[in-house]
C-alpha cells in the first residue's frame, strides 16, 4: 500500500500490526494519498527526478465505507467559505481498523479541495495545513461518524495536533461545558509522541494561515485570537509560528521521545515551555521504536528459527530465553542460510540495475556491464535511508583512495549498495545522491558499489535480509531512532554505527561496532566531524569488520562473525521489536490513561469539573508560593 515516504510511515504500520498481535483494541487513522509519495528515477548525470503514477485502488486491500443505504459515508471540516468532504477507507490490518480520509471526490466541486489529498509530504504550506485539518479534525469526525468513540488518542508527531480541539470542541457541545473544563478533561487523555530531533522536521504555520482556516473554529470554541494563538505559539528569534508540536505539548497529560538518547534531547529541546523546571524534569519520557519481526524476517530464516527454537518464538518475541536458544543453531546452517539471502541480494540488485539503466537509456554495453556487478561472496555492507542532510550518505566516500584500497582487496573485497530518496525540495539530498551514482561509475568501483532506485519496502527487505553489515552514520545527536539496523538483527546482520538514536542504548563491543565514542559537534564544526568520524569509519573497516568477515576455519566458516552475530540476536532481540514497544505504550501509557479518563468522566463530569477548577487554581496561586530555608 504505497501510501508513506520513509521510516515513520512504516513505523506506524509495524505498531498497528503489533497491537493487532497483542490483541490491542486500537484503531488508526490517516489520509489515503491519490499519488502517495514521488517514485523514483535518476536521469542520465545522476541527479533524482520525481514522478507521481496515480495509485489505483481498486487493487489494493481497502474498503469505502457505506451507510445502510449503500452510499459512501462522507464527513467534512470547515475551509474558508466552503466545506471539505471526505470519504473513509478501510484497510483490516490483522485485528486492528485503518481509516483513511480521501477528499478527492464530486462533492468538493474545486479541483485544489480535491487535491487535499493527492500527495504525500507535496504542495505548499496552504496545502499542509489542509491536510492536517482533515487529518485531526476530521479524523475525529470520521471515528465519531463511523460510531466509534476513542478513549484515548495517540498522536505521532504534530501532523494530527488539531484533533486536540476537536476532542475540546465536541466536549464542550456534548457536556456544555466551558474550554477551560473541556481542555483539562481531554487532556487528560491525550498523548503525543515526537520522533524527531531536527527542528526543520516539525511542522509550523504561520498567523495568516491560522487566522485563514481558524477565526470561526476558535470562535467555537469561546477563545479569542489571541487565546487561540497562545496554544501553538513559538518564539523563533525575531518571529513567531504556530507550532503543531508546541499545540500537542500543550494538550497532552503525556509526551515521549522514541529513544533514551531522544528522551534527552527532547527535553532540552522543549525546556523553554517548562520555565523554571530543569531539563531532566521536564515531562517528556522516551519508549524505543521497534520492528515487526515476522514483516521484516526473510522467510528462510524463520523457517530456521523454527527447527531450532522455542516454537512460541514468533509470537514470544519479548522473551530473552526465547533468543537465548539461538545457540542451538549450527552456526553452518546459520551461515549458509544468511549467505542464500545475500546471493538473493545480488540477484535482486542486478535486475534492478540492469531496469534502471535501460529506462536511463544508457549504451548497452552499461546494461550488459550491470549483470557483473557484486559478488555473491564479498562483504556485502547496506546504506539505505532518506538522504536527509545530517544522515551524510557521502561520509564513506570523503577518502576515495582508501575507501578504493578497501573496496579491491582482491583476498577480502567488500562492496555497498545504497538506496534512499532525498525530499523534492532538498537539493543538497539529491547533490549526495548523484555524487554516489558518479562515484560507482568509476572503473574502480563500479562492480563494488550500486544505488537501487525508488526505495520502497520491496528494496528494504532485499536488503536487511541479505546484508552482512547495516551502516548509520548521522550526526549525533540528530538521529531520534532509526529502526532499518533493528531489521537485520533478526536476519543474522549486524550493526556499524554512530552512536545515536537506537544505537546509544544498543551498542556493546560484541553486538556490532560504534563509530566514534558518542561525540557531538557544533553546527560549525561538521567538517571536523566528518574528518574524524570517516576515518574511524575506515579503520572500524580495516582493522576489525573486514579481517573478523574473512577469518575462516577449515570449513570454511568464520566462526568469530557468527559468535558476533548470535550475541547480537541475543541481547539485542528481545527488545527492539514493536510488540515490545505497544506493550510499554500500553502499560506507560494507554492503560494508565484510560484509567485516569474513566475516574474523570462520570456520567455528570464532576470529577473531571473539580480537577480543572484545581488545576485552575494551582495555577493562579502558584506565584505565591515561596519555599524558606
Amino acid at each position: 500500500l504505497q501510501n508513506y515516504s520513509g521510516g515513520l510511515g512504516v513505523l506506524s504500520g509495524d505498531h498497528l500490526k503489533s497491537a493487532s498481535d497483542l490483541g490491542l483494541p486500537l484503531v488508526a487513522v490517516g489520509l489515503l494519498y491519490q499519488e502517495g509519495y514521488f517514485h523514483q528515477y535518476l536521469n542520465a548525470d545522476g541527479y533524482q527526478q520525481e514522478n507521481y503514477p496515480i495509485n489505483d485502488y481498486s487493487t489494493q486491500p481497502v474498503a469505502i465505507q457505506r451507510s445502510k443505504d449503500g452510499k459512501p459515508i462522507l464527513i467534512n471540516v470547515d475551509l474558508p467559505g466552503r466545506k471539505l468532504y471526505a470519504q473513509i477507507w478501510k484497510v483490516q490490518v490483522g485485528r486492528v481498523s485503518l481509516y483513511l480520509l480521501d477528499a478527492n471526490i464530486p462533492e468538493n466541486p474545486r479541483a485544489d479541495d480535491r487535491n487535499v489529498t493527492d500527495r504525500l509530504y507535496g504542495g505548499d504550506k496552504r496545502q499542509r495545513i489542509r491536510q492536517e485539518i482533515l487529518l485531526g479534525i476530521g479524523g475525529m469526525r470520521a471515528l465519531a461518524a463511523l460510531g466509534v468513540k476513542p478513549d484515548v488518542c495517540h498522536m505521532n508527531e504534530g501532523h494530527s495536533a488539531f484533533l486536540s480541539l476537536e476532542r475540546i470542541r465536541i466536549a464542550m457541545e456534548e457536556h456544555k461545558i466551558s474550554f477551560a473544563q473541556a481542555r483539562e478533561i481531554t487532556r487528560a487523555s491525550n498523548i503525543f509522541t515526537t520522533h524527531t530531533n531536527v527542528p526543520a522536521g516539525l511542522e509550523r504555520f504561520g498567523y495568516d494561515l491560522i487566522d485563514e482556516h481558524f477565526t470561526e473554529y476558535y470562535k467555537s470554541l469561546g477563545l479569542t485570537r489571541d487565546q487561540f494563538i497562545a496554544i501553538g505559539r513559538e518564539n523563533m528569534g525575531d518571529y513567531e509560528l504556530y507550532s503543531m508540536a508546541v499545540l500537542a505539548l500543550n494538550l497532552s497529560a503525556d509526551s515521549n521521545g522514541v529513544a533514551k538518547l531522544h528522551g534527552h534531547v527532547a527535553r532540552q529541546m522543549w525546556q523553554w515551555m517548562y520555565p523554571g523546571v530543569p531539563a531532566p524534569e521536564v515531562p517528556l519520557g522516551a519508549i524505543t521504536n521497534g520492528i515487526h519481526v515476522q514483516t521484516w524476517i526473510s522467510r528462510e530464516m524463520g523457517t530456521l528459527f523454527d527447527r531450532y527454537l522455542d516454537p512460541t518464538w514468533r509470537t514470544n518475541e519479548g522473551d530473552p530465553a526465547v533468543w537465548h536458544a539461538i545457540d542451538n543453531v549450527p552456526d553452518s546452517e546459520f551461515w549458509r542460510t544468511h549467505e542464500r539471502r545475500r546471493e538473493r541480494l545480488v540477484a535482486f540488485a542486478r535486475r534492478r540495475l540492469h531496469d534502471q539503466l535501460v529506462h536511463r537509456g544508457v549504451s548497452q554495453s552499461e546494461v550488459e556491464a550491470a549483470e557483473e556487478v557484486l559478488n555473491p561472496d564479498a562483504l556485502t555492507i547496506g546504506f539505505a535511508r532518506r538522504f536527509a542532510t545530517y544522515k551524510r550518505a557521502n561520509l564513506l566516500f570523503r577518502d576515495v583512495d582508501r575507501l578504493i584500497k578497501i573496496i579491491n582487496n582482491a583476498d577480502r573485497p567488500m562492496q555497498i549498495i545504497f538506496a534512499g530518496k532525498a525530499h523534492p525540495h532538498d537539493e543538497e539530498g539529491k547533490a549526495f545522491i548523484r555524487h554516489i551514482v558518479r562515484m560507482a561509475r568509476m572503473p574502480e568501483l563500479r562492480h563494488s558499489i550500486v544505488f537501487l532506485e525508488n526505495y520502497d519496502m520491496q528494496i528494504a527487505r532485499y536488503l536487511v535480509q541479505g546484508v552482512d553489515v547495516w551502516l548509520n552514520n548521522p550526526r549525533r545527536p540528530k538521529e531520534a531512532s532509526g529502526t532499518s539496523g533493528m531489521k537485520v538483527i533478526y536476519n543474522g546482520g549486524l550493526n556499524c554505527s554512530i552512536l545515536d538514536g537506537w544505537w546509544e542504548e544498543a551498542y556493546s563491543p560484541d553486538v556490532g561496532w560504534a563509530i566514534g565514542n558518542g561525540e557531538e559537534y557544533k553546527e560549525n564544526q561538521n567538517e571536523q566531524a566528518d574528518a574524524i568520524e570517516s576515518q574511524a569509519l575506515y579503520n572500524a573497516l580495516e582493522e576489525d569488520i573486514i579481517p573478523l568477515f574473512y577469518d575462516r576455519g577449515r570449513d570454511g566458516l568464520p566462526r568469530g562473525w557468527m559468535e558476533k552475530v548470535k550475541a547480537s540476536v541475543k541481547q539485542l532481540a528481545p527488545y527492539f521489536n514493536t510488540r515490545r514497544m505497544v506493550q510499554e505504550y500500553a502499560e506507560t501509557f494507554y492503560l494508565p490513561t484510560y484509567a485516569r479518563t474513566e475516574a474523570m468522566t462520570t456520567p455528570d463530569l464532576k470529577k473531571g469539573i473539580d480537577y480543572a477548577a484545581w488545576r485552575s487554581h494551582v495555577n493562579e496561586v502558584w506565584k505565591q508560593v515561596k519555599v524558606n530555608s
